[in-house]
């Protein structure tokens, strides 16, 4: 016994060996992979017995894997959104007969490559201005955003787009996107507010993978029926309160006003004080019959006299045209005698103009507002209300007349002058009288100025008046010049002939005359402008438009008149001329306004480019080389 005994697990081995040699198998049947995994490395090995061949059974995951000889691998990468678990379905067959079936799983691991996404790019969103605080505006669910990656948490975040908006609104949590009211809404300060809603698929923002969302959130702030109609003005306001206006007037005792009444601070009116709702609103008094309400303007009248002083407290409603809100104000009305009272003219003169020779019924101009018509008018500062029973008449002057209240001729003027004229002003109602003196000149019309584009003649000087004396003009100026030449080349002709050698070949480095310094470069950029000196006769001869050797002269040697008088008043003004010469330099002098002075010659050389450019431009016009004191910039020299 103790043989078979030692003898049996080796027979079982041997019987399961030979057993195994007569089907397929393999040596592993359960694999792990992360997803956008590329393994090339064979993922399992079969024994395929001699007789039999093993190929992918119908129940494989399609494109999923591949046999090579005795070996399964795995030909697609894997991804864990499309499928978590992949499946080889091995069948070996003999012949046409399958043996055995095997199956090999592959569990696909997710890992964070999926960015999340909000359900919506922006979102509007209408929120009452009543909304209790503490009320979730959002829930969650509408602003959550998906993640494929099985093992995500989302972490939100609001930022604010409106500055300031962040003050009413919050996220209940960072995981949990609800959005929450955190202070009352005021529809006129806040009409709308918008958000940044972001999303990231890991708590920090530094870790590697992260992926973010955004989306837009608009919150628009609906108006609500909160407040009470508001009488104007207000003593005090702002968006929930208004300390409204209380109204006073006076009427006079006996009379009963046809218009209606003026009061202070103004007329009765009242505005929703909802403004985005506005309610049209409606007026009534509550308690008296003395006086009449119009119910959609407000306007107060009197429904019969008063017979005596008496003050009336009147309570006045205003109530929404939808019967929702309303409020009551108080109107005080002071019934007196108006027999004291007095009228009042704004100013105790007025002054107007009108043209001689005008007919009747030409208003009168206001002198200070020639444009204007004169008016004149009164007051009754105690009842504002008679001001419409005032009448106007002119007492003392049959030539002119009251329309209405604007001053009008009665007749023809027909002399020039000053005229007088009192206007009186009368209360029809209470009687009461006030005058004013109307001073008006009857002045010669002058004709009117013509308009753009009328050739009209003026009346003092005639077009041809002016275009005979602006011909006697320019042959003056032309006689002038002509005798100013003659005058140049008789005193100062035999300076010019000495001058008027072949000029040596400039150089850039040297200079053309001993008035240049030596240690001093030339200059050829042109030089800032002169400041502005009394204005010379400049000749007519002209020049290259940039004279650089001029402007780089030595400022220390001055002309010897400009030297002598020091720039003062009486100091002669120079006169610089330029002659081009053949050679291609330029000569300069300077004349004093004393012909018979001194003249001095500068000859100023170019280089040859310069020269020839200055032939070409010999039309244009010469500039002006003054130094700062008003005279020539260049030193005094002679010929050489």
């Amino acid at each position: 016994m103790g043989a078979w005994a030692l003898l049996l697990p080796l027979l079982v081995a041997t019987a399961q060996a030979q057993a195994q040699a007569q089907v397929c198998s393999v040596n592993r049947t359960t694999f792990e992979v992360q997803e956008n995994t590329n393994r090339s490395e064979p993922l399992a090995d079969i024994y395929v017995p001699e007789d039999q061949k093993v190929t992918l059974g119908p129940s494989s995951t399609p494109s999923a894997f591949r046999i090579q000889g005795t070996q399964l691998f795995l030909t697609m990468i894997p991804d864990y959104e499309s499928h978590t678990v992949l499946q080889a379905h091995l069948e070996c067959r003999r012949g046409d007969t399958v043996v055995t079936q095997l199956r090999v799983f592959v569990s696909v691991l997710d890992i964070n490559d999926n960015e999340p996404k909000f359900p919506f790019m922006t979102k509007v969103e209408n929120v009452s201005e009543d909304t209790k605080v503490n009320t979730i505006v959002i829930p969650d669910t509408e602003l959550k955003a998906q993640d494929p990656d099985k093992n995500d948490i989302l972490f939100y975040a609001l930022q604010e787009v409106t500055p300031g908006a962040s003050n009413f609104f919050s996220l209940v949590g960072a995981n949990r996107p609800a959005l929450r009211l955190d202070q009352t809404l005021d529809f006129d300060r806040w009409r709308n507010m918008t958000f940044q809603l972001l999303v990231r698929d890991t708590q920090e923002q530094n870790v590697k993978p992260s992926h973010t969302a955004t989306a837009t959130l608009v919150l628009e702030v609906q108006p609500a029926d909160l407040r009470p109609p508001w009488f104007l003005p207000c003593a005090y306001s702002d968006s929930y309160v208004c300390l409204q206006a209380q109204y006073h007037g006076t009427v006079p005792t006996g009379h009963k006003l046809p218009d209606p009444l003026i009061l202070r601070p103004g007329p009765i009116y009242a505005v929703d004080g909802d403004r985005g709702i506005n309610q049209r609103v409606l007026y009534s008094i509550v308690n008296d019959g003395t006086f009449v309400m119009d119910a959609d303007s407000g306007n107060l009248t009197m429904s019969r006299a008063v017979p005596s002083p008496k003050v009336f407290t009147l309570l006045v409603k205003g109530e929404q045209a939808d019967h929702a809100r309303y409020s009551v104000t108080q109107v005080t009305i002071e019934a007196r005698n108006a027999n004291g009272s007095l009228l009042h003219f704004p100013e105790s003169q007025y002054r107007g103009t009108v043209a001689l020779g005008s007919g009747a019924g030409i208003p009168v101009r206001d002198a200070a507002s020639p444009s204007q018509p004169l008016r004149i008018w009164a007051w009754d500062p105690d009842f504002p209300g008679l001001n419409s029973a005032i009448t106007y008449r002119i007492t003392n002057n049959t030539n002119f007349r009251m329309d209405g209240k604007t001053v009008v001729t009665a007749a023809l003027l027909a002399d020039e002058g000053v005229f007088y004229a009192e206007v009186e002003a009368k209360n029809t109602v209470t009687e009461n009288v006030a005058s004013a003196v109307v001073e008006i000149q009857v002045l010669e019309q002058e004709a009117p100025a013509p308009t753009g584009g009328s050739h009209a003649e003026d009346q003092r000087f005639s077009t041809v008046e002016m275009a005979a004396l602006g011909g006697v003009l320019g042959a003056l100026l032309v006689l002038a010049l002509i005798a100013l030449l003659i005058l140049v080349h008789k005193h100062y002709g035999h300076w010019f002939k000495c001058c008027s050698g072949k000029a040596q070949e400039p150089l850039i480095s040297s200079f053309d005359n001993q008035a240049f310094c030596a240690t001093q470069d030339a200059n050829w950029a042109p030089a800032p402008s002169p400041s502005p000196a009394p204005s010379p006769a400049v000749a007519s001869e002209p020049e290259p438009p940039e004279l650089p050797s001029i402007r780089s002269l030595d400022s220390a040697s001055e002309s010897p008149e400009v030297a002598r008088d020091g720039g003062s008043p009486a100091a002669v003004r120079s006169i610089l001329t330029k002659e081009r010469r053949p050679e291609g330099g330029y000569k300069a002098v300077w004349f004093g306004e004393d012909i018979g002075a001194e003249a001095d010659v500068v000859v100023l050389n170019m280089p040859a480019a310069d020269a020839a450019g200055a032939v070409d431009s010999g039309s244009e016009d010469s500039d002006e080389a003054e130094g700062p004191g008003g005279g020539p910039s260049d030193a005094s020299s002679t010929c050489v």
